[in-house]
């Protein structure tokens, strides 16, 4: 097993599903974990489950859409701590239908946390890591950012362009690590919002398919504990009976 030693971990999107997963199992790996989210009641809870179990976590409110918000959460976990090892950029939303729908509020829904929310976190924390001449990205991409079903378009372009910030990340900045994770169906919260007769079908889909958080929390711990010279580019996480239906 890779061992690690303790990093500053921040991680968007910590109030509920992978994100929660992530933090807490980043905790028991013996790093301290920073979550960001807007139920902060619900962050608060969290962390407080971390420390007795005998963890290390704080939290910040944070909305991912606002840059100044996500500029204030990764400065004050420098100024507490020192330095920013990871950022997982995870906070993301699905409110799928067909275009022709036309759901313009959902696409710009979808643009402005899955794409513009890990914008902001490049344009807060990369500075930050150049200076210290380390660093890692862990973005949350989806097995949808490499294919596009009927009804996905707009999310899917947004997980595409997940992968290619990432990609354009690593290669001018040789300095700084960055992993792409890409799950199928999963445990969350994402399905919401939406076309309610398109959200009724993919929530089928996700009671037939659905992985537990743990299966994509363990693939960033892997990527997070790898050692400085290994950059883990990508990892898809999908159940095995995807290809089945």
């Amino acid at each position: 097993m890779t061992t690690s030693t303790p990093k500053i971990v921040l991680v968007t999107g910590a109030s509920s599903g992978i994100g929660e997963a992530t933090a807490r199992a980043l905790a028991v790996g013996g790093h301290h974990v920073v979550l960001g989210a807007r139920r902060v009641d619900r962050l608060a809870a969290i962390a407080d489950s971390i420390r007795a179990d005998g963890g290390s976590a704080d939290h910040t409110e944070l909305d991912v859409t606002s840059l100044d918000s996500v500029k204030a959460f990764v400065d004050t976990a420098h100024e507490r701590h020192g330095r920013i090892d990871v950022l997982v950029n995870n906070a993301g939303v699905m409110p799928l239908s067909p275009l022709i729908m036309g759901r313009t509020a959902d696409w710009d829904q979808m643009i402005d946390v899955n794409v513009r929310g890990v914008l902001h976190g490049v344009a807060a924390a990369l500075p930050l890591m150049k200076t210290q001449g380390a660093g890692h990205f862990v973005n949350i991409s989806s097995t949808l950012g490499h294919e596009v079903s009927p009804t996905t378009a707009v999310y899917s372009a947004t997980k595409y362009a997940v992968r290619a910030i990432s990609e354009g990340i690593r290669k001018e900045n040789s300095e700084v690590r960055v992993s792409v994770v890409s799950p199928s169906f999963v445990e969350s919260e994402l399905i919401q919002g939406g076309d309610p007769g398109t959200m009724a079908w993919v929530q089928g889909m996700a009671d037939k398919l659905a992985l537990p958080t743990a299966a994509v929390s363990d693939a960033i711990v892997y990527a997070v504990n790898q050692p400085d010279q290994v950059d883990v580019g990508e990892i898809v996480v999908r159940s095995v009976l995807d290809a089945a239906v």
